[in-house]
């Protein structure tokens, strides 16, 4: 249970990435399923290699800013359907990413040691931005002497402290898009054509949206791979689709008329979905080869339940007061205002 939480809460910042693109920007960006592999490549080459974990994780998250820049200019500039300018990124960056990972068996000396292409990259025995807690035991998983990972009991204090930084960066997020440019960014991404009437660059809005998604998404995949002691070339499969699950579940209960409200609900969400998948596993009998389908089981269902009103109750309990006066019906009469307040 701990460790869904754990994981839910990291993937949160995967799924904030996928808010700013989906919700914000009104993009189908398919660029993060590369870019969120491409930021576990990164991390983990640079921590094998012996570099600061949060120095890595930084590079992770400008190597995707990098992406998502080249699938703004390949719409933008390019003119082609920002949907297709996103597989091709992704396409593309299956090959990049088998580069960078073979960047890991370099000696330092000798670029001839460095391999054309590696599909994982481990770091069981790296330190990564999780060893303080794993060391204190906080995380639900910890190192054994030879460097294998082994399951403990862990605490409440692992998820609470990685949901504080969560928060901050959701604080962070939240801020920015109540700035000028934020405001402008989402101006884009719900009226295009108002925005560009009144003389913004519709284009650099886009382009800084998908840089800072992609960003946000590949330094989730760093934080993924540190977590869980490995990259993958094939761990940004499906990505897509998880961070759709957290922000349609987030919005089903949530709503998304408020920023703060919309991001809160996208880290519910995506804590929401391990949960469900670590009940689905662990108790409704299905193995890990069914999470594709218990995935799109969640989406479904997250997107009929504000057909049917489910969770309306709660986005009024936490907006008191977002209940306007009932307009007339269409066969009344509006009652005419007086200086007596009577008819």
């Amino acid at each position: 249970m701990i460790g869904a939480l754990e994981l839910g809460i990291i993937y949160a910042v995967v799924a904030l990435g996928v808010y700013l693109t989906f919700r914000v920007l009104n993009f189908p960006d398919l660029t993060v399923d590369g870019s969120f592999t491409t930021g576990g490549a990164v991390g983990a080459t640079l921590i094998s290699l012996g570099y600061n974990p949060v120095l890595a994780t930084a590079i992770a998250f400008a190597a995707g800013m990098l992406a998502g820049c080249i699938t703004g200019l390949l719409h933008t500039k390019g003119r082609i359907d920002g949907l297709l300018a996103g597989i091709l990124t992704m396409i593309a960056l299956w090959s990049v990413n088998l580069r960078i990972m073979g960047f890991s068996t370099y000696d330092g000396q000798n670029w001839d040691t460095a391999s054309p292409g590696v599909a994982n990259v481990s770091l069981l025995r790296a330190e990564t931005v999780f060893t303080p807690l794993r060391d204190s035991e906080f995380l639900s998983f910890a190192q054994n002497s030879a460097g294998n990972p082994m399951p403990v009991i862990g605490s409440w204090a692992g998820p609470v402290l990685l949901f504080v930084g969560v928060l901050v960066l959701k604080l962070i997020i939240d801020w920015f898009l109540a700035t000028d440019r934020g405001i402008a960014l989402q101006a884009t991404g719900n009226n295009e054509q108002m925005i560009r009437s009144l003389g913004a660059n519709t284009d650099n809005q886009k382009i800084l949206g998908l840089a800072l998604s992609n960003g946000l998404v590949a330094a989730g995949g760093s934080l993924v791979a540190q977590y869980q002691g490995f990259a993958d070339i094939s761990m940004g499969v499906g990505l897509i689709l998880i961070g759709l699950a957290s922000v349609i579940i987030g919005q089903a209960f949530f709503g998304k008329n408020r920023v703060w409200l919309a991001t809160l609900g996208v880290i519910v969400g995506a804590v929401l979905y391990r949960l469900i998948i670590f009940v689905a596993l662990n108790y409704g009998g299905l193995n890990p080869n069914d999470m594709k389908l218990i995935t799109a089981i969640i989406v479904i269902i997250a997107l009929l339940l504000p057909r049917f009103g489910i969770g309306k109750w709660l986005t009024q309990a936490i907006r008191p007061g977002s209940k306007g006066a009932e307009p007339p019906q269409p066969d009344e009469e509006p009652v005419p205002a007086t200086a007596g307040g009577t008819r």
